[in-house]
């Protein structure tokens, strides 16, 4: 097994007075040429935006463009005609293809919005742009990694044109767990979202990463009650 351990604070970064952002790999202004991504999986951004505020109108192609809410509510729209609002416990894809523009505000005059926003590069590209919004609720068990995106529109969650899986769970302190990755050519990478974990030796803390690759599965260790987001991505992208 091969890992390298990303600390939260090593994490890049930006400070918009409205937008606190912290990015796993090189994005924007920061770039680090040992962060630039993890196979397929290129963007983690770590988004808290103040009420009110956001992301205005603004154009993406040929990406998977996954966003989660951990609290608040995101607004989006976009040039296909989806208007709504994102919250905790539901998951959104955009699938950018030939060229899609969208916004990303604040639901909220006053309560912050916090969200991930990861980005995968697809394997098809100049597809029709797509949607798609889900709620994971009745997904979601705890003490194992449920499944909530794959390649399969079959599935449940949401799919993205990659061959990519991604898994979250709730955790109680004292569990372990073992993760099968998906597929021959992938590998995973861990973002803990909130309490702490041990996998392979590496204490994780809150917003620690952790990418795991040259192995079949892994095992995690629960030290104190934690939400965890597995990405399951090709390695060969």
């Amino acid at each position: 097994m091969k890992t390298i351990y990303h600390a939260a604070n090593t994490r890049g970064g930006s400070h918009h007075g409205w937008l606190k952002s912290k990015h796993t790999f090189s994005f924007a202004d920061y770039y680090d040429p040992q962060r630039v991504g993890f196979g397929a999986l290129r963007v983690i951004n770590d988004d808290h935006v103040e009420g009110g505020m956001g992301f205005g109108d603004h154009s993406h192609a040929n990406m998977e463009i996954i966003s989660i809410p951990l609290s608040g509510k995101l607004m989006h729209g976009d040039s296909m005609g989806n208007h709504g609002i994102i919250k905790s416990g539901e998951i959104q894809v955009m699938s950018a293809g030939t060229g899609v523009t969208h916004s990303e505000m604040n639901g909220d005059e006053v309560e912050p919005v916090k969200f991930l926003q990861i980005w995968v590069m697809p394997n098809k590209l100049d597809v029709t742009p797509r949607y798609q919004q889900v709620s994971l609720v009745d997904l979601l068990q705890r003490n194992q990694f449920n499944q909530v995106l794959s390649p399969n529109p079959e599935d449940s969650g949401v799919w993205i044109h990659q061959n990519a899986w991604f898994s979250v769970g709730e955790f109680e302190k004292g569990v372990t767990t073992t993760y099968a990755i998906k597929a021959p050519l992938n590998g995973a990478y861990v973002f803990v979202i909130s309490g702490s974990v041990v996998i392979n030796g590496h204490n994780l803390a809150p917003r620690d990463g952790l990418a795991i690759s040259e192995t079949k599965n892994f095992t995690m260790d629960v030290i104190d009650d934690a939400q965890v987001l597995v990405m399951d991505v090709p390695l060969n992208s």
